[in-house]
């Protein structure tokens, strides 16, 4: 979910999808999947839930599902995202084939900008020439000030720059916005692309050198092997200050705001107010440093750079960023290295499914889309069904508060209020957004592009002095995902989450909370998660625990990491406990939550027993049904190294194994893999 550059706090970053249909809600009446909601071909029987409760549910469909040659990685939300593409690119079918659209509709600027991207041929006969104004641009650049000009319209040529000024909510104040200062200017995925020793990095690094040499010749750089190295060795510099992921998300270190004028002083020798203006923002009277540490270093390597090296980076962002929006040739060759060296893809996706997600998404015409899909996929069933459900989750919540006993009552009362004011989306946004500004025009892909771009710069600078809207969304109804705004304290769900495997109106009620449940459960748990817990009932980022009980959350979540932290997918690399720990909080908090709430619908009856399954087993079914997953070797060790969520296999196993209700209900013992003793398993939520 790429929101940029708003906070919308995390988002549960994997992939969801499409609502069922409201006339198939209401006259179908079996399950989607099996005859009670779990698909029962999908597991090994012959694997112990003991030994490996993700291969116990899902082992048979590891063993036997092939990815295609475009997938990364696959599994249930993958599926779920390709029925929403598939219902999104019936409704764009359907306006190619119509000629009544007026000029300017909503509907029109949707067709074009798609067709756009499809007319194949004219973008081949373009080649290069559609970017060569902003090449040109950089070409020209004599200066240090022309050099900030250029850092400042990055978002608009789509090259990239190792400073950036975006807008974003306040966290101390949530009614306002905050204009953060951001470093950056990576075209690896992480640091530890550029620095590790290890082999996977030197191959990959080898590969990249190779890649910037390819873009450079497109733009038809001379000598470009010799500047390749020279684009490779600023970029190296660039890294070796900034944070690693894990500290990037402690909310603490990263809230630094001041006046502007201390600011220059601080990081003097830049033309800060030069940037500002080119990226259409007024003067400020407040800045957040993201990353105070890092600023000076990268802005002495900025000052120290030579101006060509820079016009060869800036080139190199600009023709690979944009490479999927020209000729065959270009795009391909870009996809060599981002597609299959970084993700292990051997080819690229559909260019139809390329140009839904351009089209459709929250960076193109996400909302214009939005309002089609939610009146054909969306039932009102839905809605009052998930409504229901997260009051549910809430009741749960509270009353698994009320159990903990390292906690004490004054920072109690403070979750229960914070719980209290939870605010929950569900479906698609009470207003839409307004594209009346964005001209479309047949076959000019790029212009298309750059129109949306400007939007969206637009969108950001009329934002600063204004009060922050809360009735704002920050994902489309069609996206296949969900998330928890710690600053609004809100958790959203768009319309396209509410389908099987997740929720199913004719599933099993355990099924339901053991997907839907646990989804919604880890959303409100990032509101207590070890980021999300230190802003308050309002979204004020403050310290509303005491410091006994502060402390004995953060024993819990040492714990945790270091289960984590043990978790190996590859040969030398490991899962990174205290990147992921916000979404293993949530993963533990919304089972935990989860299966609280399917207790309390059962109101003291024993659950039906289906197909010789308990309702508590049918709910942990649900649960690993939901994390079913596989994964490219170079997509996972990508995962591992930039992801806050935790590979698929270990969301599934890992909350599992400090849960006590899951011992039970499979009757694990010790001396199983995936056995933890009482006094090792981790309870927080």
């Amino acid at each position: 979910m790429k929101r940029s550059p708003l906070s919308l706090g995390l988002a549960l970053a994997v992939v969801f999808a499409g609502a069922p249909m409201a006339h198939a809600a209401d006259v179908d009446t079996k399950p989607r999947l099996g005859t009670f909601g779990v698909d029962l071909t999908a597991r090994d029987t012959t694997a112990k839930p003991g030994q490996d409760f993700n291969r116990y549910v899902n082992g048979h469909w590891l063993d036997t599902y092939q990815l295609k040659d475009y997938e990364t990685s696959y599994g249930s939300f993958n599926q779920l995202r390709d029925l929403s593409e598939t219902q999104v690119h019936a409704i764009i079918t359907e306006l190619q084939q119509r000629k009544d659209l007026a000029a300017g509709s909503e509907a029109q600027k949707l067709r074009d900008y798609y067709a756009s991207y499809m007319d194949r041929a004219a973008r081949d006969a373009a080649g290069i020439k559609p970017l060569q104004p902003v090449l040109d641009g950089i070409a020209a650049i004599r200066s240090k000030d022309a050099l900030i000009a250029a850092f400042g319209n990055a978002d608009l040529s789509g090259t990239t720059t190792p400073v950036r000024f975006g807008v974003e909510l306040d966290r101390k104040d949530p009614d306002q916005y905050l204009v953060s200062l951001r470093v950056g200017g990576l075209g690896l995925p992480d640091k530890d692309y550029y620095l590790n020793a290890d082999e996977r990095f030197v191959k990959i690094r080898a590969a990249y050198l190779d890649h910037i040499q390819r873009m450079l010749g497109f733009a038809g750089v001379k000598d470009a092997k010799a500047r390749a190295e020279a684009v490779l060795a600023l970029e190296t510099e660039l890294a070796k200050p900034q944070w690693e992921r894990a500290q990037l998300r402690n909310r603490d270190k990263t809230y630094n705001a001041s006046a502007f004028a201390e600011f220059v002083k601080q990081y003097p020798g830049y033309d800060w107010s030069a940037q500002l203006k080119v990226q259409g923002m007024p003067a400020l009277d407040r800045v957040n440093v993201v990353t105070p540490s890092a600023v000076q270093p990268v802005l002495d390597v900025v000052a120290k750079t030579p101006l060509p090296a820079w016009r060869d980076y800036l080139t190199f962002h600009a023709v690979r960023n944009n490479a999927p929006l020209l000729s065959r040739e270009i795009d391909d060759a870009a996809f060599a290295f981002t597609g299959t060296v970084l993700g292990g893809q051997k080819a690229q996706r559909d260019d139809w499914k390329r140009a839904v997600a351009l089209t459709t998404g929250m960076e193109g015409l996400g909302d214009a889309m939005g309002k089609l899909y939610v009146e054909r996929h969306f039932s009102p069933q839905s809605k009052a069904a998930m409504q229901a459900l997260v009051e549910n989750l809430r009741k749960a919540l509270r009353s698994n508060i009320e159990k903990i006993e390292w906690m004490g009552p004054a920072t109690k009362a403070e979750a229960y209020r914070k719980l209290a004011s939870f605010r929950p989306k569900v479906g698609y946004p009470d207003k839409w957004r307004d594209y009346s500004s964005v001209t479309i025009v047949p076959g000019d892909l790029v212009a298309n592009v750059m129109q949306l771009r400007q939007y969206g710069r637009n969108d950001q600078v009329s934002r600063i002095g204004k009060r922050t809207d809360r009735d704002e969304w920050g994902m489309t109804p069609q996206t296949v995902n969900a998330y928890y705004n710690s600053t609004f304290n809100e958790i959203v769900f768009p319309a396209a989450i509410l389908q099987a495997p997740f929720f199913d109106l004719n599933a099993d009620p355990a099924v339901n909370y053991g997907g839907i449940g646990a989804v919604i459960g880890h959303e409100m748990g990032h509101g207590f998660d070890d980021q999300g817990s230190k802003s308050d009932y309002a979204g004020i980022q403050r310290n509303w625990w005491t410091d006994a009980d502060r402390a004995g959350f953060e024993q819990r979540t040492k714990l945790l990491g270091a289960q984590y932290d043990a978790f190996c997918p590859l040969e030398g690399q490991c899962v990174n406990g205290s990147l992921t720990m916000g979404e293993n909080i949530g993963d533990l908090g919304g089972l935990s939550m989860a299966y609280t709430a399917y207790q309390l619908s059962l109101n003291g009856k024993p659950a039906p027993v289906i197909e010789g399954l308990g309702g508590d087993q049918r709910f942990f079914l649900s649960w690993g049904q939901i994390w079913k997953g596989k994964y490219r070797d170079e997509a996972l060790l990508n995962q591992i190294k930039t992801n806050p969520h935790s590979p698929s296999q270990y969301r599934a196993n890992g909350p599992l194994r400090n849960f006590d209700p899951w011992y039970r209900a499979f009757g694990v013992k010790q001396g199983d893999a995936m056995y933890l003793a009482p006094e090792q398993r981790v309870r927080i939520w």
